[in-house]
């Protein structure tokens, strides 16, 4: 199928086309027809499969085909409403917008927190058609009547198991409050946990159903690496890699904001060009970092799951999970940073004697094996690689693991390394 098929307006095929696509993904596909026909849609694709271009098309064509209800100023109404979980999905989200309505006369703007929000009143009181907004800050400007969602015609929920992770169901319930009944809903997630089926059965009105992949899926051309490693070596063995040109533009995840920033600073000690950027951050200092990266400028971002829920750059070679999540369907999302679009990618995590269990929740989650990479000049040489039971394999040779036996050998390396439990930071190879 090509772009061409789902009877989209010729100047939104003219701006896919300049934006270089000629086929729609399977997302795409399957979720921009119900779209056009005015249906409720339940999305369900893991990152990087071009939801944004699956609900931002639909909306474009029906905003051009339907006239707006003008106030007595001649100002339009705010018509459409994404609600994303970050400000950086949010401006992401706003330039697909802009790049595929580039030949109609429809406007948007973006609302979010962080920055000022006097640039934000201005757009609103000129009028705007498209309204991309992070909860917090669209409460804020609605409880100040800047705002008025009462017109709203198209409400899209993007990244909404996202939403979750981050406590916003309460404010995603009260903008729910604020909008008409009478509707479009498009609701999209990369994952469908059950307090999100719950949700959709309270905002969606007879939707139609889109799931390209499982739920738990990862991108096939992504090849999915792990490397044993002592937690003080981790930063030994990152600069080590970054050695390899390949290693060409490398996305790092980090657990904590203080991590990303002590990550960022050591690689740049070691002459390596690296950003960190997360939610301490101001928000010109986060634009300026994923530009950077954008740009080709920073060779390496290291960035929290939270501020890299906006980043879509294409030719990401690797992800590298420095620090691996603690809940396994974060894993998922961090791999779609790569492997974007049909290309390959890959994915390299870096597990210690402290994540074995959080490894296991991953393979069980994505129901495979991480691939094993052993000859690197840090790998754990007192912790020797433990092989993880499947779902499907609990009849395998061997059974599960005794639940004591690393407790065992937890005890056998503080007798080698007396206080090794407890080291918080890096620490220099002996």
């Amino acid at each position: 199928m090509r772009f061409e098929d789902l009877d989209l307006l010729p100047p939104l095929l003219n701006a896919v086309a300049g934006e270089g696509y000629d086929k729609p993904t399977p997302i795409q596909e399957r979720a921009i027809p119900p779209a056009l026909e005015g249906r409720d849609v339940l999305g369900c694709a893991q990152t990087g499969t071009g939801k944004t271009a699956a609900f931002s098309l639909p909306i474009l064509q029906y905003l051009c085909n339907t006239p707006a209800k003008k106030d007595k100023k001649g100002k339009s109404p705010v018509r459409a409403l994404v609600l994303t979980p970050t400000r950086e999905l949010a401006a992401q989200v706003a330039e697909s917008f802009e790049a595929y309505g580039a030949k109609t006369k429809l406007r948007t703007t973006t609302v979010y927190g962080g920055v000022s929000q006097g640039p934000q009143a201005q757009a609103l009181r000129r009028g705007v058609d498209i309204c991309v907004a992070t909860p917090g800050r669209l409460i804020d400007l609605e409880g100040q009547r800047i705002i008025s969602l009462k017109d709203i015609e198209v409400f899209v929920l993007d990244e909404a198991d996202r939403m979750l992770d981050m406590g916003f169901f309460p404010d995603i319930r009260r903008i729910v409050n604020m909008l008409p009944n009478q509707r479009q809903t498009l609701f999209f997630s990369a994952t469908l946990p059950p307090e999100i089926r719950h949700l959709t059965d309270s905002i969606l009105n007879d939707p139609v159903y889109v799931a390209v992949d499982p739920p738990a899926s990862t991108v096939e051309l992504t090849r999915q690496e792990v490397c044993f490693v002592e937690r003080w070596d981790k930063i030994e063995l990152l600069t080590h890699l970054l050695t390899n040109p390949e290693y060409s533009r490398v996305l790092v995840f980090a657990r904590t904001k203080s991590w990303c920033e002590m990550v960022a600073k050591l690689l740049q000690r070691a002459g390596v060009n690296a950003q960190a950027i997360h939610g301490n951050k101001t928000q010109e200092a986060r634009t300026r970092a994923l530009e950077g990266f954008k740009s080709g400028t920073t060779r390496v971002l290291v960035a929290t799951d939270i501020a890299a829920r906006g980043i879509d750059v294409e030719d990401i070679s690797h992800v590298v999970n420095f620090d691996l999540p603690d809940e396994p369907e974060v894993y998922v999302h961090r791999i779609g940073r790569t492997g974007r679009a049909g290309q390959a990618g890959i994915a390299l995590s870096f597990c210690s004697m402290q994540e074995r269990n959080e490894l296991k929740s991953i393979e069980r989650l994505v129901m495979m094996h991480l691939h094993r990479i052993e000859d690197h000049p840090y790998s754990s040489k007192y912790l020797p690689p433990l092989p993880t039971v499947l779902p499907d394999s609990h009849e395998s040779k061997g059974g599960v693991e005794d639940p004591g036996a690393g407790l065992k050998r937890r005890r056998n390396l503080g007798r080698r390394y007396p206080g090794g439990g407890r080291l918080a930071g890096f620490r220099k190879r002996r």
